[in-house]
Parts: C-alpha cells; sequence; structure tokens
C-alpha cells in the first residue's frame, strides 16, 4: 500500500469539516514548500548534489529549521542509497512519509482535564500573539460542550487585556473575573478559583501578562501564580499552554525555547497558521523542543482553532499529491 494511500485512510475516521479546515488552514504553506518540491521533482531529471542544495533551501524557506533540515537531507541521501532511487518522483512519498515521522510525538496532544472537579488551563507568551482569541475560542468549544467555563483576567498589567478578554466574555457567553489594572495577577488567579468553586465550574481559562520573556519579574509572576493555583487545587494548572504565533517562524522557535526553559509549559498553541507560508516552523518546534504542539490556529472563525492532528497536516501538505494518486486509482 502507498504512503499517500495509508496517510487517506489514517484521516478517513476524521470528519470531512475538520480535513477541510487544515487543508485551507495550510494553503498558504502548501503553495510556498509542497508545490516548489514538485517543481523541482518536475525539473531535475536525476538526484545529484544541486538536487539535494535546492530541495534544502526549499525546506529552509519552509521554516522547517536548519538542524531538521540537515538530518533529513541525511536521511533521504540514505534511502536514495539504499533503495537505489534514480528518479526524483521516487523521492516524493519518502519526503511525505519522513516528515509525518519528525511530526509524530509520543506525548499525547489532547489537552489534559481534571479527572473530576476544576480543571484550570493557564496561557502564557508574549504580546500580539493571539492569546486571548485562544482563550476565546477554547472558551467557545467547551461551553458547545456543555461545560460551565469561567475565564480569569491575569494579565493586569494591561487594561487593554481586561478589556479584550471580556469582549470574548460577552461574545461566547461566559463571565470573566477581573480586577484592576495594575492588580496583583495572583490575587485574580485566587478569585477565579474561589469562584469557580462557588460556581461549581468545570474548566477555568487564565490569562496572563505577556511581557519580554526574559524578564525576570515576569517568570517571578508566573511562578507565583502556579504557586497559588496548586495550593488552591492539587494538580493544577492541568495545563499550561505557550502561545506562540506561526508567522514569525524562527523568532516563534526562540520564545518557545525560553518559555518552555522557565514556566513549566506543557504544549504549544501555534496561531495563525493560516496567515504564514512558513507552516514548517511545526516541524522546527517539534524536533528542537520536548514540547507537544497541542491546539493550531487555521482561520478566524470560532471553530477555526483545531486540535493538532499530524496525519491532518502532512495531507493537507500534499493534498493535491494525494488527489492526484486518488484518480489513477
Amino acid at each position: 500500500m502507498s504512503f499517500f494511500k495509508k496517510l487517506r485512510e489514517s484521516i478517513s475516521s476524521k470528519t470531512e469539516a475538520v480535513t477541510q479546515k487544515f487543508k485551507e488552514g495550510l494553503s498558504k504553506t502548501r503553495s510556498a514548500f509542497v508545490e516548489k518540491v514538485e517543481d523541482l521533482i518536475t525539473r531535475r531529471k536525476k538526484i545529484d548534489e544541486e538536487f539535494y542544495e535546492e530541495l534544502e533551501e526549499i525546506l529552509i524557506g519552509a521554516d522547517v529549521g536548519v538542524n531538521t533540515v540537515v538530518k533529513l537531507i541525511e536521511e533521504l541521501r540514505a534511502e536514495v542509497r539504499k533503495r537505489k532511487i534514480e528518479q526524483p518522483a521516487e523521492l516524493q512519498p519518502i519526503l511525505s512519509e519522513k516528515l509525518v515521522g519528525l511530526l509524530k510525538d509520543d506525548q499525547s496532544s489532547e489537552l489534559r482535564l481534571a479527572e473530576s472537579g476544576l480543571t484550570v488551563i493557564l496561557f502564557v507568551g508574549v504580546n500580539g500573539v493571539g492569546k486571548t482569541t485562544t482563550i476565546g475560542k477554547l472558551a467557545h468549544r467547551y461551553k458547545q460542550q456543555g461545560k460551565h467555563v469561567l475565564l480569569a483576567a491575569g494579565d493586569t498589567f494591561r487594561a487593554a487585556a481586561i478589556d479584550q478578554l471580556e469582549v470574548w466574555g460577552k461574545r461566547v457567553g461566559v463571565d470573566v473575573i477581573k480586577q484592576q489594572p495594575g492588580s496583583d495577577p495572583a490575587a485574580v488567579m485566587f478569585d477565579a478559583i474561589q469562584a469557580a468553586k462557588t460556581r461549581k465550574a468545570d474548566i477555568l481559562l487564565c490569562d496572563t501578562a505577556g511581557r519580554l520573556q526574559n524578564k525576570a519579574n515576569l517568570m517571578d509572576e508566573l511562578n507565583k501564580i502556579y504557586r497559588v493555583i496548586g495550593r488552591e487545587i492539587p494538580d493544577a494548572p492541568h495545563e499550561v499552554l505557550l502561545v506562540i504565533d506561526a508567522t514569525t517562524g524562527q523568532n516563534a522557535l526562540s520564545q518557545a525555547k525560553l518559555f518552555g526553559e522557565k514556566t513549566g509549559v506543557t504544549g504549544l498553541v501555534l496561531t495563525k497558521l493560516d496567515s504564514t507560508a512558513k507552516g514548517g516552523i511545526v516541524i522546527a518546534i517539534r524536533q528542537e523542543l520536548s514540547l507537544p504542539v497541542k491546539l493550531v490556529g487555521l482561520g478566524e472563525k470560532m471553530d477555526d482553532l483545531q486540535d493538532f492532528d499530524s496525519d491532518q497536516f502532512v495531507h493537507a501538505l500534499f493534498a493535491g499529491l494525494i488527489a492526484a494518486e486518488t484518480n489513477e486509482e
């Protein structure tokens, strides 16, 4: 069975709506990355040094990451020697299979929820990456599932952040626990947890300040928030999600490294994947950090925040090739 056929079958049980969202959300990356690979394979009649160099440039241009690209090219060279491949076209499914392998993760991409009682999810990340929007969309998802959701406005550093969260709260129909701008964020979290307990909420989604990630005071602030949450609810926060903007490419990877080292991050949210041709950053992040990508932003609609799925991701990238193979069958 061909690799593309296996990929089709792996997502056959998933809803067409989700498959379509991945296809639409990754259209820019598909044009900039896969179509360039297809063009290279069509133009080059043999696999030589120039072929490898051009493939390397395409992969780096899609922000797959230099270290990952070097490793990937070495593996492709080994496969070419082992299988005695001469035609570039024969490399397409092998490259696709390697990309799925790079994205696969032993860690679950599902969000961890409390077995009983209140689940607390904390969101961290610099300003402007789409943290509040992610919180709003996730609140909408849980509310649609019939869960009682509360939001905590822990970014007290900016009055606009509190206002923005309230706008989302009204849009989704969930309450926001807040204090005045400049208040102690840990005090806001304490109030939010007490409110969640009193109201028997299922999910508490907590915003935090997004000042520069290398500021010691911000890290101290986050540690204080963790202590308050953990004291009030054992095993909480159940997830600490770092939200990063996919359009910033390698800068997103730098942020992930800094935050991951200092803030106990359990998973990543990659926003604005639909706005970038550099979707390869997902591969770079998976390879260079021992953190699972949990959620991806594939558009601006309320349900465009999707659970990350490596099969769906690669299927969406190679949609044209898969469709062509299906027609041939």
